[in-house]
């Protein structure tokens, strides 16, 4: 798909879960096509002077200022104010120019000499009006500023629109915009990722991470863990010297995974059907009251861990979860 937008120059609008690497498909985008990335990222109340563009009034004030005993000499022979309209008139022109237009990402891009990617990032966090302002730019790839008219793009810019489904999208919006779906990959291909981006954590703990996250995934949580938390959550690991899953380890770097305490304790809930322990919470406690004196490791070093586990979780003991 992201192929068909760079041959048909359409803008294409990626949808999925917040972590599925929406965001990232558009840097690869720029960075494999040589092009500069520019950014818009989305929020509640967005409008066309941080999308679009606006006047530079502070600048306009400066001339106005500068200019002010300039305009006095203009108008010394105005007796009737009604005559003075004319005069003024021609400085209308200098204030409404290009000089004191503020570029904002969208019109930037338009704009840009230079070829461009255009991300409109989380489109959903802002309001239907702002759907409504980038309908021309998506259609026709211009922008219109009713001072000094249409500005079309000097360069077209490769669009990528991306969205978190928090809420339906416009139809208008979508019918000018390709449409790709993305959700969690597949457990091997996150397995491939696992290994692409942490390389130094062994095959064993590898595949028991994506396990573990796509377990997690089934259940009812607000906030499911995306791939980039996954990736979070074995680097932390891996500081760890962790070589394999017990259900203290996961407990105790759970907030990594999950951002919310109601998440955490639900998955807390579940861990004994995750990890397969059901009917054995008594090994599992017959495990750690034994760990110094029969050297149970629960997978991973604790006497090399020790350290790292003070300063990695120092600062979420007592405090609340984020």
């Amino acid at each position: 798909m992201v192929f068909l937008t760079t041959r048909l120059e359409k803008p294409v609008l990626i949808e999925g879960p917040a972590g599925v690497g929406k965001t990232e498909l558009a840097k690869a985008l720029a960075i494999t096509s040589g092009r500069r990335l520019v950014r818009l990222q989305c929020y509640e109340g967005l409008d066309a002077s941080q999308a679009l563009y606006e006047w530079d009034y502070g600048k306009q004030l400066l001339y106005t200022q500068l200019l002010k005993d300039d305009s006095k000499s203009v108008l010394s022979d105005v007796k009737d104010p009604g005559d003075a309209l004319p005069k003024l008139k021609a400085y209308e022109s200098l204030f409404f120019s290009e000089h004191f237009l503020a570029e904002r990402p969208v019109f930037e891009a338009i704009r840009s000499e230079e070829p461009t990617v255009l991300l409109i990032d989380e489109i959903d966090r802002a309001d239907e009006q702002l759907e409504a302002l980038l309908l021309e730019v998506l259609a026709e790839l211009q922008v219109s500023v009713p001072e000094l008219g249409t500005f079309s793009a000097v360069t077209t810019p490769y669009v990528i629109i991306t969205s978190n489904n928090t809420r339906d999208l416009s139809p208008a919006l979508k019918r000018r915009c390709l449409h790709l779906s993305l959700t969690y990959p597949s457990a091997e291909r996150e397995l491939e990722i696992l290994r692409l981006k942490v390389p130094g954590i062994s095959e064993e703990l590898s595949r028991q991470i994506v396990d573990m996250i796509r377990s997690l995934r089934d259940l009812d949580l607000r906030k499911a863990p995306s791939i980039s938390e996954a990736l979070d959550w074995a680097k932390a690991l891996a500081v760890l010297n962790a070589e394999s899953l017990d259900r203290e380890l996961v407990e105790e770097t759970l907030m990594l995974l999950l951002k919310y305490d109601r998440d955490v304790e639900k998955a807390v809930a579940a861990l004994p059907r995750l990890m397969g322990e059901e009917g054995h919470d008594h090994d599992h406690d017959h495990d750690h009251s034994h760990d110094h004196s029969h050297g149970h490791s629960h997978g991973y070093d604790k006497a090399k861990a020790a350290d790292h586990k003070a300063n990695y979780f120092g600062a979420f003991r007592g405090g609340e979860r984020g």
